[in-house]
């Protein structure tokens, strides 16, 4: 399954960067740096939990976007595997450019 693309906000509040995955969560940091590394660590709660577990059951009461549930199973083989998702969350650095 493809990656999809989730809308990456980036802006300021109080003083601080705040990055937020929309649909997902937010963080925030007083660097850009700082808001990406927590942005990562909540990411990968929500990838940790779903992979051991910890998210209830789907239901058809609660629609499923399966490419999102592919997204957050794929940060989790990443992380399980001992890579960095940051790609995956960030996009690659030559995209950044």
């Amino acid at each position: 399954m493809a990656t999809p693309e989730l809308p990456l906000q980036i802006s300021e509040r109080d003083g601080r960067v705040r990055l937020c995955l929309e649909g997902f969560s937010y963080a925030e940091g007083e660097t850009l740096q700082e808001a990406g590394d927590e942005l990562v660590r909540k990411m990968l709660v929500i990838a940790m939990s779903l992979r051991n577990g910890g998210v209830g059951p789907l239901s058809a009461e609660c629609p499923v976007d399966l490419p999102i549930l592919d997204f957050i199973w794929q940060l989790g083989d990443v992380a399980a595997s001992g890579g960095d998702v940051r790609e995956l969350l960030f996009g690659s650095s030559s995209q950044a450019a």
